[in-house]
């Protein structure tokens, strides 16, 4: 990883999309700082659309399309995009998405993960999900680790799920998608962008950024990805000095810097 004071002006040429993760890549122990609100209206008054690519439920994606200066939002890993078409707000899902056995099966792995993991509990924004079950390890006291994390991921994929670690989170879901593929499709699907490895940056911090780390020439993780680095086969290009929304904030002052 390269620290990201030393992109240069040549690797952003064609740069238009700054997709991003929300938790502890653009927040700050679970604060979306000022100074990330700030860098984020930056980007989108220097013509930049900004994208979160996120774990988050559908109800926060909702508001967020809304009230933050965004073009689009990827919720709950993939299952389905928000975005802004003429002053209309769109949705597009996932063509995997569970079908209306969904409570049903994700009731199943709720029980068997906090029946195998002491400690654990639902999330709790989960009331504003439509399609995944997120089990809280790191966000909420007692914090577990990442050792447990890993017990709830194997629970779940065991039953047959999808499941990825987030800095605060166990996400797990049955479809094939993730925030790469959705991505991906919303891009050829709705922007009639082909070539988005060479106009996209991606912000991540975690394991479960790691699709996306691999598929983007042009990544950056907040300095937090540091912990993680030995558990990941596909590292971000570039890093920041700093943890979090700060980190995040360095890596856009310096974009904007070199993009005059």
């Amino acid at each position: 990883m390269i620290p990201i004071i030393n992109l240069d002006k040549s690797k952003i040429q064609n740069l238009k999309y700054i997709l991003c993760d929300i938790d502890d890549t653009i927040t700050t122990g679970g604060k979306l700082t000022a100074e990330s609100y700030i860098a984020m209206w930056e980007l989108y008054k220097n013509g930049f659309s900004v994208i979160p690519v996120t774990g988050r439920p559908a109800g926060w994606c909702d508001m967020i399309i809304r009230e933050w200066p965004v073009k689009a939002v990827v919720g709950e890993n993939g299952a389905f995009v928000y975005y802004n078409q003429n002053s209309h707000i769109k949705t597009l899902t996932h063509p995997s998405v569970a079908g209306p056995d969904i409570r049903e099966k994700l009731e199943k792995v709720k029980q068997a993960c906090l029946e195998g993991v002491k400690g654990c509990r639902v999330a709790r924004d989960q009331f504003a999900r439509i399609y995944d079950l997120a089990i809280d390890f790191n966000e909420d006291p007692p914090y577990l680790g990442l050792e447990a994390a890993e017990k709830i991921k194997d629970i779940c994929v065991s039953l047959g799920a999808e499941a990825k670690i987030s800095s605060i989170h166990v996400n797990t879901w049955f479809g094939n998608y993730n925030k790469l593929e959705m991505s991906k499709m919303f891009f050829d699907t709705i922007l009639n962008e082909k070539d988005i490895k060479d106009t996209c940056i991606f912000f991540g911090d975690s394991p479960n950024d790691e699709p996306m780390f691999e598929y983007f020439p042009l990544s950056c993780a907040v300095a937090n990805i540091l912990p993680f680095v030995d558990s990941l086969k596909h590292l971000p290009s570039y890093v920041t000095e700093n943890k979090g929304a700060s980190g995040f904030a360095e890596a856009v002052k310096h974009i904007l810097s070199i993009n005059r």
